[in-house]
Formats: C-alpha cells, sequence, structure tokens
C-alpha cells in the first residue's frame, strides 16, 4: 500500500521541530493535571488508570469549533467525521460508525438514555461554551456501564465566574454560516451562577443542507456548609436540519459537482433538555454523591439513507427519570479508597413510523429523490426501558509509587414494548414490516475492571489495565427490524433482530505520559476484541441494513500524543493513532465469510498535528494538519478510499482587554476530500467534505478575566 507523502514527511517534521527546540529555553513544567471521569471526582491523572485525553475550557473559547471534529480530534485516538450540521460519526479505538459503542455524558450524567442510544448526542450538548471535554479511549472504568466500549466523552459545563462577567461574540462564514454566543454569571454569598447562549444557522454548502440549532446553558451551584454544595444544571437544546449535507454521490458528481445533493427531501428535527441538580457532602474521609436528573428527548427524522429501499418518517421519543449515587470513605492504611454506588434509569419512550410513497428520477446510486407523500402507519409501539446498576471499586496504594485499582460493576436492563399495531407483518407495497407481539426483554452483565499507575518520578508515569465492557442493545435494533420481501421473511427478520445479544468487550491497554525535556507526551498501546459484536450488514445489491451478531472482532493500536515549546513564541503538538480493525469471526451466510478481513471505514491512521506562534499576550495563530490514512469500503476489502490531509488555520488577537477578534480558515488549500466513503448499489460513493470556508467573528467582555488564547494543548 503506498504511502502518502504528507505520512511519508511526518517524522522528518518531527525531527526538524525537535532540533528547533533542542536550542531553545525550556521552562520548568509540573504534572499536576486531575480529570473526572475516572472516578467520578477530580483525580490525578498519574493515578488514573486509562487513556484519558483532555480539552481545555481555554482551548474550547480559542477555538470556537462549528462541529465537535474541529476540536476532539486533537485527543490521541479519536477521530469525529461530520455529517448533516453539528451531526457526527466517532470513531475511538473502533472504525467509525453511528452503531451505540460510546458514552456521552455531561458533568458525568448521561446525555441519553441506553435505550434510546442517539449517534449525534454531542450536537444536544453546547460544546462551544462548555468548560472542557474528557475523553475515555476504550472500556470505561466500573464507575460506567453499558454503551462505554470504544470510549466515553464527557462534556464539563462552565463553572460560574467569582465576580459578575458577561461576554458575547458574533460570527459569520460562508454559505450562509452565522452564530451568536453569549453568556454571563455572577457570585453571591453562597450562590453562583452562569448562563449561555448559542444561536447558530447555516444554508448548507450543499443543495438544500440548511441548519439551524438554539441551545441554551444555565448552571446554579450553591454552598450548604463547608462540606455540601450543590450544583444544578439546565441544558436545552433545538436543532433543525435538512440531513442531505453527508448525502453520498457517485465518483463523477463527488469530484465535479460536489454541491449536488441527492436525498433534498431528508430532514431532521431535534429537542433535548435535561435537568440534574448534584449534591456532595464530604465529612472527614467520607463523600456523599446523589446526583437526580429528568431528561425528555424527542426527534423527528425523514433518514436519507433509507430512501432508496424503504422510505419513512418517523418520530421516536422519550422522557428519562434517574439517580446517579455514590458513596466514598478513605483509609488511611495504604492511601486506600473504597467507592460504592448505584445508578438508576427508568425511561419510557417509543416509535412512530409511517412508510413514504417516494418521487425520483434516475437510478441506482445516483438515483435523486425529488418529493414524498406520507403512507401507511408501520410502526406504533411504547417500550420502556429500565436500568439498575450498582458497582464497586476499590483504590489502593502498596508503595508509595504504586496505585492499584480493582471494580466491578452489575448492570441489569429491561425493556418492556407494547405493541400497537397488528402481531403479525404489515405489507406496504412490496414491503412487509415485521411485528412481534408485547414482550420483555432482560439484559444482565457484570463488568470487572483491574488497573495499575507506576510513577516513576514527580513528572513522568506508567499504567497498566484490563477491562470488560458491554453494550445491550438499543431499542430500534430489538424492535424495528429490516424489512422483508414477504410476510415470513418480515417476521423472521423481526424475531432474529428480537434474539439480539449485547457486545462483550475485554481490552488491555499499557502506557506512558508525563513530561521530560520540556514535553508533554503520553503514548497508549491496546487490544480490544469484541464478542457477538452488533455490526451493521448492508445488502450491496438491496442496500437494506440488518443488525446482527457478528461474531468477533479485534481492535489494535498505538496511540501517541506530544507538546513541546519551540523557544517562547511557538507551540508544536501532535496526536496520531495507528490502528487495524479486523473481523476475527464473521459468517454472514453459508457462502459469504468476511473473517479476517479489515472493517470498513477503519483508517489505519490517524494525526492531528498543530503549530501555534504566540507572538503577544493574547495572540495566536495556528495551523493546523489533519491526515486520514486510506480504509476499505466495504467488508470484501475490494474498494478503497484513499484517505485525505487537510490544513487548517486559525487566529485570535485580543485588542483591548474587552475586545477581540478571531477567526478561522477550513481546508485552507481547498482539498476535495470525502468525509465519508461506502458503497451503494454495488457502486463506491462519497460524501463530499467541506471546502474552503471562512469564518470571522468579534468578541466583547464585560467584567471578568479574558480566557487566553492557550499556549498548548495537553
Amino acid at each position: 500500500m503506498p504511502t502518502p507523502a504528507g505520512l511519508r514527511a511526518f517524522p522528518i517534521l518531527l525531527l526538524l521541530l525537535s532540533a528547533l527546540r533542542a536550542g531553545a529555553e525550556e521552562p520548568p513544567t509540573v504534572l499536576d493535571e486531575t480529570v473526572v471521569s475516572g472516578s467520578r471526582e477530580a483525580t490525578p491523572l498519574a493515578e488514573t488508570a486509562a487513556s484519558v485525553g483532555t480539552i481545555k475550557g481555554e482551548t474550547l473559547h480559542a477555538d470556537k469549533p462549528t462541529h465537535p471534529a474541529d476540536v476532539l480530534g486533537q485527543v490521541p485516538g479519536v477521530y469525529i467525521s461530520v455529517t448533516n450540521g453539528e451531526g457526527h460519526q466517532t470513531g475511538i479505538r473502533q472504525p467509525v460508525t453511528t452503531n451505540p459503542v460510546y458514552l456521552y455524558l455531561e458533568d458525568g450524567v448521561p446525555v441519553r438514555s441506553t435505550g434510546f442510544f442517539n449517534h449525534n448526542a454531542l450536537y444536544e450538548i453546547n460544546i462551544p461554551q462548555s468548560g472542557g471535554v474528557e475523553i475515555t479511549r476504550g472500556p470505561g472504568s466500573a464507575l460506567y456501564g453499558s454503551d462505554a466500549i470504544g470510549g466515553v466523552i464527557n462534556v464539563l459545563t462552565r463553572t460560574p465566574p467569582a465576580s459578575a462577567e458577561a461576554s458575547a461574540s458574533a460570527e459569520v462564514g460562508g454559505w450562509g454560516w452565522w452564530r451568536l454566543l453569549a453568556g454571563g454569571g455572577d457570585t453571591y454569598r453562597d450562590d453562583a451562577w452562569r448562563g449561555d447562549l448559542n444561536l447558530t444557522h447555516t444554508d448548507g454548502w450543499r443543495d438544500a443542507t440548511g441548519y439551524d440549532r438554539q441551545s441554551v446553558t444555565a448552571r446554579w451551584d450553591h454552598g450548604f456548609d463547608a462540606d455540601a454544595v450543590a450544583k444544578t444544571t439546565l441544558a436545552y437544546s433545538h436543532i433543525d436540519q435538512q440531513t442531505g449535507a453527508n448525502a453520498p454521490l457517485v465518483y463523477a458528481d463527488y469530484r465535479n459537482d460536489p454541491t449536488k445533493n441527492y436525498y433534498t427531501i431528508a430532514y431532521r428535527k431535534v429537542e433535548a433538555l435535561r435537568l440534574s441538580s448534584a449534591f456532595e457532602r464530604e465529612s472527614g474521609d467520607t463523600l456523599i454523591s446523589v446526583i437526580p436528573y429528568v431528561r425528555d428527548d424527542s426527534m423527528e427524522l425523514l433518514p436519507s439513507w433509507q430512501l432508496s429501499y424503504d422510505p419513512t418518517v418517523y418520530t421516536s421519543s422519550n422522557k428519562s427519570v434517574g439517580m446517579l449515587g455514590k458513596w466514598r470513605k478513605d483509609y488511611a492504611p495504604l492511601r486506600t479508597r473504597l467507592i460504592a454506588g448505584l445508578d438508576l434509569d427508568y425511561s419510557p419512550g417509543g416509535r412512530v413510523e409511517n412508510n413514504l410513497s417516494v418521487t425520483s428520477t434516475g437510478s441506482g446510486a445516483a438515483r435523486v429523490f425529488t418529493s414524498y407523500a406520507v403512507g401507511p402507519l408501520t410502526y406504533d409501539y411504547d417500550v420502556t426501558y429500565l436500568g439498575v446498576s450498582p458497582f464497586v471499586q476499590v483504590e489502593t496504594s502498596p508503595s508509595e509509587r504504586l496505585r492499584v485499582t480493582a471494580g466491578l460493576r452489575y448492570d441489569w436492563m429491561r425493556y418492556d414494548y407494547d405493541n400497537k399495531l397488528s402481531d403479525t407483518a404489515l405489507q406496504v407495497g412490496t414491503s412487509y414490516y415485521g411485528h412481534v407481539a408485547d414482550t420483555d426483554v432482560d439484559f444482565r452483565h457484570a463488568s470487572p475492571k483491574l488497573g495499575a499507575t507506576y510513577a516513576l518520578n514527580a513528572h513522568n508515569s506508567l499504567f497498566a489495565a484490563w477491562s470488560n465492557g458491554f453494550r445491550a442493545p438499543s431499542e430500534s435494533q430489538l424492535f424495528r427490524p429490516a424489512i422483508g420481501g414477504s410476510t415470513a421473511i418480515a417476521q423472521a427478520n423481526a424475531l432474529s433482530a428480537l434474539g439480539l445479544e449485547p457486545v462483550n468487550a475485554n481490552q488491555f491497554e499499557i502506557g506512558a505520559r508525563g513530561q521530560s525535556l520540556g514535553m508533554d507526551y503520553s503514548l497508549s498501546l491496546y487490544s480490544l476484541s469484541k464478542h457477538n459484536d452488533i455490526v451493521t450488514y448492508r445488502d450491496p445489491t438491496t442496500n437494506i441494513a440488518y443488525s446482527t451478531n457478528a461474531g468477533e472482532t479485534l481492535h489494535r493500536g498505538v496511540e501517541a500524543g506530544l507538546g513541546f515549546p519551540l523557544g517562547s513564541a511557538f507551540h508544536f503538538d501532535v496526536a496520531f493513532t495507528y490502528a487495524r480493525h479486523t473481523y476475527e469471526e464473521w459468517i454472514v451466510s453459508p457462502t459469504t465469510n468476511y473473517s479476517g478481513n479489515d472493517m470498513e471505514f477503519a483508517p489505519r491512521w490517524i494525526g492531528n498535528t498543530r503549530l501555534s506562534w504566540l507572538p503577544a499576550p493574547d495572540t495566536r495563530v495556528q495551523l493546523e494538519w489533519i491526515s486520514l490514512g486510506p480504509y476499505w469500503m466495504n467488508p470484501t476489502n475490494t474498494v478503497e478510499y484513499e484517505g485525505y490531509s487537510l490544513i487548517n488555520l486559525r487566529a485570535n488577537w485580543s485588542i483591548t482587554q474587552q475586545l477581540a477578534i478571531f477567526g478561522s480558515v477550513h481546508n485552507l488549500f481547498d482539498v476535495r476530500y470525502a468525509d465519508s466513503a461506502s458503497i451503494t448499489s454495488n457502486t463506491p460513493v462519497y460524501s463530499p467534505g467541506l471546502p474552503r470556508t471562512l469564518y470571522a467573528g468579534v468578541e466583547y467582555r464585560w467584567g471578568g478575566t479574558r480566557q487566553t488564547a492557550p499556549a498548548t494543548q495537553p
């Protein structure tokens, strides 16, 4: 396989920058970073037996991401693929996928219920105005349950200011893009608060790909006494978008007419409301934490990817009431810590779905859909998800430098399904929709974890961990099966979906991190195997997608991060990943066996390199190089996408203490690339990525202290 010139130049660039750094004055560094995702409270990263990467709030403020992909890729091993608006697919120790193998949190509270997973969950969070992001790669600790296989993304809300402050920024960009960000807060005696508003609009750079977003985040912190505090967070997002932004094109249109959209009739409307209140009391060596929460999520969707074989429009909704409870006790001998808790999630919801009669022109992968009429009801059901999950974790230090962690979590989950339509297949035209009678489905799983960290010195540490994770099927995988060409096939598909088993994952990883010779570094090597992996098999001829347990998949890789100053005015950062994702055992039929093949949309390498120039306080110019390696577009490994390299440019300048201007250029050299590439109707198709686009804005601040552009990204 040929190596792109950009990747061949990578080691040379590292050597050159290292040589420049060798003659530069290196300021002393201290390893003092803490993270909350490993134990649900602030813990030294050096004593966290997991691969955790962070995006600081200062970085989010300076970069002002227009999409989660703009910043999350700065963490080694993380790739976010752009879909529609701020929609995304995620690849963390997994192929880039929409499958439910990630856990998305806001201040430690799941953004969505396990039963109602949404791979686009990050667009329901106001990331540009958050206080930071922590990303745990691989199965989460014993303190997290279903979903946390590929990783855990925990978005942190911003802490209220110590004194009155407010800010507002206005931005404009290409393709009719504009955004208003406003926020502020204050502290009075035992109370502190903060509120933020995000209004975003774009016409979309492709035909019929407009997007509107309104998000509000409010936080109130209250101190009862010296030992007890409460944090209440309210978050709401409304999203209205046409969903053809990621619509694939045949190669000729991809190269010559990328603004074209075959699916102009597709759309998505989302409302997401979350309210939680975290009460925490610490008395001596004991801490009690209780977080009750409620959620209300709804989504109306006309999915573009189903138009060619199963055109539908549906509404999926659910409400949630839950609680995260934790008790922690510290013991003097060996710095021992015992953590125990119980998580509860009660989420009633349902789906209402109608078939569509569509009008189209053309055929195959280049078929263009122009209009539709709503047809008969095909699914109407209620489903209630209930999860009960006790857990325990022990941490101890047999020696001053060694920290050992062991944990166990038990998850019991149940779906109560109430079918409001027929218990047999419904026919609409030549398609049949399978149904099962009212039923209950239970899943049980115990997830152990064992890890250790070892401090080499005050600035460097090693870690090793073995962890188990799992993922129960979501409600749509269980109760909304693939269509069939007859009653018998449709009913067989429905029964088969009902029999899906949870994904079971085991991971072993080792790593090192710290600071040496003026450099921040992290290195992780992992091997993650998944049994009963739920994968999506798309028939290359009919385009019908089936969810099925695939036997076994294997995911192995190395992740590296490095950052260091170049003199007093420059800083260099790189995040690099090399991985391989394979089907170890997947026999689709007696004549089709993909065992031993690479998984599709699984790039071998992912790189994010940044060179920042910091000529003065509160001033930054940054060049970013993003490189994505080649990957197979189909499970037969016969068609390959070559990957891409992009250059982005960012700049920030504080004119006064109150006034600042900023801007960025995405895809500086206007490279034609694909956000994703796959096979449809036995034809390679490509979803074109955003061409060169300029964004610029101005920010004004009242009171408080300006958040400066960061010199480095940890």
